[in-house]
């Protein structure tokens, strides 16, 4: 079965410091694929290679079309992308981040909403409130949500877990397992967490210093001992 997402050779920079070297990796619908390694390791830069955000060369395939190096052709395409640190619209209310979540959406703010609000009640709650003032939790389900009014086929993910407790992160985690399995939505996610990450994907693609230096499904990464203790750090 032909992946959804394919990345080929892809390398990327910030000016003249190259970040990323020849990464290759795929997700196919409805799956969750991890990225992992150290902080620098060039996981966030791939995130922002599928999303057309940053200098790449190489190709990035979406259901058997290169996509440009644009953020609105990846959005325009079902690509979702939820950067670390949230990205909400702070002096904005919660339903105003939401409606800005589906501005590619021809169908009803309100249907869409209410799936929001299916997956995360306490936002139902806090419609009226300014996103500022959510707890740091709340604001990472309120990002998930936003990209999820668009209804994408893919979610780009960085970094969920940060700064959460972990019954939020459990949350935030059963709400991803939920979307693959209702929607087939797939997931690329960039998780500190190896373990956690390792948990829910089922696969997963290691970096160290802009290369892919392990990749394979969870279960093996989690029983090799040496991957665990040289690339995954527990």
């Amino acid at each position: 079965m032909t992946a959804l997402l394919q990345l080929r050779d892809v390398e990327a920079r910030y000016g003249a410091v190259k970040v990323l070297h020849g990464i290759a990796l795929e997700v196919g619908t409805g799956e969750l694929v991890a990225v992992l390694g150290a902080n620098g390791a060039g996981k966030t830069t791939t995130l922002r290679a599928v999303s057309g955000t940053v200098r790449r060369t190489g190709d990035v395939i979406f259901d058997g079309h290169k996509l440009p190096r644009r953020p609105d052709a990846a959005a325009r395409a079902g690509i979702a992308h939820v950067p670390e640190g949230r990205g909400t619209f702070s002096e904005l209310s919660v339903w105003e981040n939401l409606r800005l979540g589906a501005y590619t959406r021809r169908g009803s703010v309100k249907d869409e909403a209410r799936r929001v609000f299916d997956y995360f009640p306490r936002l139902e709650e806090r419609k009226g409130q300014q996103a500022g003032t959510l707890s740091g939790g709340e604001q990472q389900m309120l990002a998930l949500g936003r990209a999820m009014m668009a209804r994408p086929r893919l979610v780009l993910l960085d970094e969920p877990s940060l700064g959460l407790a972990p019954m939020l992160v459990k949350e935030i985690f059963d709400a991803l397992d939920r979307m693959k399995r209702e929607d087939g939505t797939a997931v690329l996610v960039v998780e500190q967490n190896a373990n956690l990450a390792l948990a829910h994907a089922v696969r997963a693609y290691v970096l160290e210093v802009g290369h892919v230096v392990v990749s394979g499904a969870s279960e093996r990464l989690r029983a090799n001992e040496s991957v665990r203790r040289s690339y995954l750090g527990y």
